[in-house]
């Protein structure tokens, strides 16, 4: 995580995602533009959290990890999502994983500083209730999409997720980032290392991707996306 010393760049984020109202001008001075790279872990699930994020630019990954150890993915996110509101209302720790997959951009704010400021400023509470209910939707899906959709589907998702279309389409199966190794990303979509590797061999053969020195790279996407109908992680 990097602190950006750019009020300018701040200041065009919450103009472009029409949030200057949300953020009233007693809250501005108090907020803080940072930037995470590729793989980098936002939060963990149960640390303590004393900042609210608020997704501004890139895509993060959010999952959950059961008190058995099995790890699901429970999303993919792009602008406009935050991060720690739940925690911050509840006063809990962080309920679930949030790392970034892309370079990614987010404006903070401590706990203080709503606290003094926000907790009476209704454009900020509606704002926080309605992120807040689609979250509690979205979970209630997640999980049973796990259940729901065979493998194939799963892995579609996650291809088309977690890549970006044009050259750089591709997944490294053993990257520095140990939660995207290929014996993670089969826990993260809920299935066996053995099974996704049959599913990654299949998905060769059928000229989906191309699995070479320790990538996998997407050779259609769109015969990805009509595999999987619609992306169940987005």
């Amino acid at each position: 995580m990097k602190e950006m010393k750019d009020e300018a760049r701040l200041r065009f984020f919450l103009r472009e995602h029409q949030i200057e109202h949300v953020l009233n001008e007693q809250l501005i001075p108090h907020l803080s533009l940072y930037r995470f790279a590729p793989g980098e872990l936002i939060c963990s699930q149960g640390d303590a959290f004393d900042h609210l994020y608020i997704l501004v630019q890139g895509k993060i990954k959010i999952y959950t990890t059961s008190a058995e150890g099995k790890v699901l993915i429970l999303s993919f996110k792009t602008p406009l999502e935050v991060i720690g509101d739940i925690e911050y209302v509840r006063g809990v720790s962080i309920i679930n994983t949030v790392e970034a997959v892309s370079p990614v951009y987010m404006i903070g704010v401590h706990h203080r500083y709503l606290n003094k400021y926000g907790r009476d400023h209704a454009p900020l509470l509606h704002f926080l209730l309605d992120i807040i209910t689609q979250k509690f939707y979205m979970k209630s899906n997640a999980l049973s999409f796990n259940l729901l959709y065979p493998v194939e589907v799963r892995f579609a998702s996650y291809l088309l997720s977690v890549s970006t279309a044009g050259d750089h389409s591709l997944i490294r199966e053993q990257p520095s980032s140990s939660s995207s190794s290929l014996k993670d990303m089969a826990k993260l979509i809920g299935t066996s290392y053995r099974h996704l590797n049959r599913v990654i061999q299949k998905f060769c053969a059928e000229g989906l991707i191309e699995r070479s020195k320790g990538a996998i790279f997407i050779l259609d996407r769109e015969g990805l996306r009509r595999l999987a109908g619609h992306n169940i992680y987005e």
